[in-house]
């Protein structure tokens, strides 16, 4: 008996009972995220059955509180993909146990499928179903399960284009950051004074490649103005980002602005329950954004390298993503090999411009994770200040904004 609902028709090209699926998904946290709606429809269609997603240990906490995946399974590697380093001669052992596991259906939901279909069309399942590139080699047999993969778009509705294709149940496209309870209450103990803070911002000055983050001084300039507009300013990211984190505290302390650092004092959860609170959310264009959009929490994005219209939140009234063009997008370098003009043009004007926007828009309803703080914006000083788009630009201790390529 299939295992779908009996008043929806089951999935195209699916002609048996599907009751184990495994979904090969071995990407970051952020990318994890973005998958949520297409799991989602997996689910619908097959609501009894058991999903695992094999993926990367940094996604393996947040699977575990979706209702959509029941396992988490490690991905061992596989050549030709970068994600994680693989031995070839524990991949024979690897491979049995997936075949004594007795997949029904596999789904490739990691990529344009050049490396990674030969590696799904191995794990032994009755079906297979994934994306496939130009170059992409798929099984013969499940040909008519493979979509096309998509070159534009943003990267939930790409992968969401997979489910359409096999005919799932697709409907919505909301990303999931599940909370509870304790999560603020661990987040008090992380950050004791939190119940005396008013309005804060988060800053995420982190990127796990040094190409992607936007340079330090800047987001100095930015945390300046939010200390000015009435904002407690907080630092977040991972224990392996505290000597960025100190470094930016630094110059703060150099400009007179306090603030906290989180650093590595925060789970996956409590930094939930951190951007649950703020006010806004500057960062890189990493994990953190795709959180902040869960939650939504407004942000603004600073694109260096990576694919704005691939990346991007979708509610472009809450969120901004700033980018500027550069022949090189995509960048897979772990340090730019051309002076990092990308991150460069972006101007710390630029950013203040997106947060006045950004700090205009009503909050978001209390059950969508918005903060209930005011909605105060960036001051100008005095009657003949810059415009609101760089209000500190005039201030004497103002770190140099440099305008052009070059270190900062």
């Amino acid at each position: 008996m299939n295992a779908s609902s009996p008043s929806s028709p089951p999935p195209a090209f699916i002609d048996g009972a599907v009751r184990r699926i495994v979904v090969l998904r071995a990407l970051m946290l952020g990318d994890t995220i973005c998958a949520v709606p297409a799991l989602r429809a997996i689910r619908r269609a097959w609501p009894q059955a058991h999903i695992a997603l094999m993926g990367l240990p940094v996604a393996r906490e947040y699977l575990s509180r979706l209702d959509c995946v029941d396992e988490w399974r490690p991905f061992p590697g596989w050549p030709g993909l970068p994600e994680r380093g693989v031995d070839v001669r524990e991949l024979p052992a690897f491979l049995s146990a997936m075949h004594a596991s007795e997949w029904d259906l596999a789904i490739q939901l990691h990529g344009s499928g050049e490396s990674t279909n030969p590696f799904v069309a191995l794990l032994g399942a009755r079906w297979n179903a994934g994306f496939r590139g130009t170059a992409a080699w798929a099984p013969p047999a499940d040909a008519e399960r493979f979509a096309p993969w998509p070159l534009l778009g943003h990267e939930t509705q790409r992968l969401l284009s997979l489910c359409r294709h096999l005919s799932l149940p697709v409907e919505d496209e909301h990303l999931e950051f599940p909370l509870r309870e304790a999560d603020d209450d661990e987040l008090l103990r992380a950050w004791p004074g939190r119940a005396g803070v008013g309005a804060y911002a988060c800053l995420h000055v982190g990127a796990q490649l040094a190409s992607r983050r936007w340079p330090l001084r800047r987001f100095a300039a930015v945390a300046q103005a939010l200390h000015d507009g009435g904002h407690t300013v907080v630092l977040t990211g991972t224990a392996g980002e505290r000597a960025l984190t100190a470094e930016l505290a630094g110059m703060l302390a150099a400009l007179d602005v306090p603030c906290v650092d989180l650093a590595g004092e925060t789970t996956l959860w409590t930094l939930g329950a951190l951007l649950r609170g703020a006010r806004v959310l500057v960062c890189n264009d990493t994990g953190v954004s795709h959180i902040a959009a869960a939650l939504r929490v407004p942000s603004v994005v600073l694109s260096c390298g990576s694919e704005p219209m691939r990346w991007a939140p979708p509610d472009r009234a809450r969120h901004r993503v700033l980018a500027k063009p550069a022949p090189c997008r995509p960048c897979a370098y772990p340090e730019c090999p051309n002076g990092h003009a990308c991150a460069h043009a972006l101007s710390v004007f630029d950013v203040l411009q997106a947060l006045q926007e950004v700090l205009r828009q009503p909050l978001a309803a209390p059950d969508g994770g918005g903060s209930s703080s005011d909605s105060s914006s960036i001051p100008k000083e005095g009657a003949h200040a810059p415009p609101i788009a760089h209000p500190d630009l005039a201030r004497p201790r103002q770190l140099p904004l440099q305008p052009h390529a070059g270190t900062a």
